[in-house]
């Protein structure tokens, strides 16, 4: 049985993925500063900012998936988050680098793009938001996943190890879809994330598949669900609220998600199964 180390499985989006991995055959370590509320796995307390105490809990792990972060801007100063944010991936990055474990995913964020939690406003400059969209955040979180991203690109250039970051969207956990007729037809509540969201089981598959495909080198795959989070078409949403972007990369005709996912169905033969509108 391979071992997987996930880290921050105490979290939002960590029981989905342990619960993913423990399904399909892989034994599971949690590694988190605080206990779950319903352990399924083992769980170790550890500070990821350690090296040491990275080396002692990747011991043994055929991969590992590091959920673990500040989560957001704005909880703590903005130092205490690309601190905490850049060194933990480091650490599990170095570390797995030269225990010889071959495959990593990490968790980024559409958070890098910039529009997230800009304060100038900042307009996306097409649509979908795809990969290769500009990167132009103005907050300490969008730029530490940049600089993650970065620093996967350069342990697997030494170490020739996997990494595969995963840009995810606003993770809804299945208890959380009873929140979505708040806002289905407020458009001005969700327009940063460009209305996108990802169930968190389908997320959990994503991980999973980018643990399980060979030969990824790095990689960085925007994962959110094929539909928006609104009760409003794509192209009028895009009318209503940014009316200056006039460079639509595909035909909108629908509900369509505008951080767009073909790369990840593409590159790992994902496929998100969870639709809002079958639990509202």
């Amino acid at each position: 049985m391979k071992k997987v180390v996930i880290t921050g499985g105490s979290g939002l989006l960590g029981p989905s993925v342990i619960n993913e991995f423990l399904q399909h055959d892989y034994e599971v370590l949690n590694v988190d500063r605080q206990l779950p509320e319903n352990p399924v796995c083992e769980t170790i307390i550890a500070d990821l900012t350690d090296l040491g105490q990275v080396y002692d809990v990747l011991t043994g792990a055929f991969a590992v998936v590091h959920l673990a972060a500040i989560p957001r801007p704005f909880i703590h100063t903005n130092d205490v988050t690309f601190q905490n944010n850049v060194m933990a991936t480091y650490n599990i990055l170095e570390a797995a680098g030269n225990l010889g474990i071959k495959k990593a995913v990490i968790t980024s964020s559409e958070s890098l793009y910039g529009l997230v939690f800009s304060k100038s406003g900042l307009n996306p400059t097409y649509v979908p938001v795809d990969e290769d969209h500009p990167i132009l955040p103005e907050d300490a979180y969008g730029l530490s996943k940049i600089v993650n991203e970065q620093t996967a690109e350069m342990i697997h250039n030494r170490t020739g190890m996997q990494v595969v970051s995963l840009r995810i969207g606003n993770v809804i956990a299945p208890n959380m879809y009873k929140n979505f007729p708040d806002f289905i037809h407020k458009p001005e509540e969700r327009k940063s994330i460009m209305w996108s969201y990802i169930d968190a089981r389908d997320a959990a598959t994503a991980y999973r598949l980018s643990v399980e495909k060979d030969g990824l080198g790095t990689v960085a795959l925007n994962v959110a669900a094929d539909n928006s989070s609104m009760d409003i078409k794509s192209r009028d949403l895009m009318a209503q609220i940014y009316p200056e972007v006039t460079d639509f990369r595909e035909e909108l005709t629908g509900y369509e998600t505008l951080f767009t996912n073909k790369k990840a169905k593409q590159v790992l033969g994902w496929k998100p199964e969870h639709n809002w509108r079958d639990h509202v």
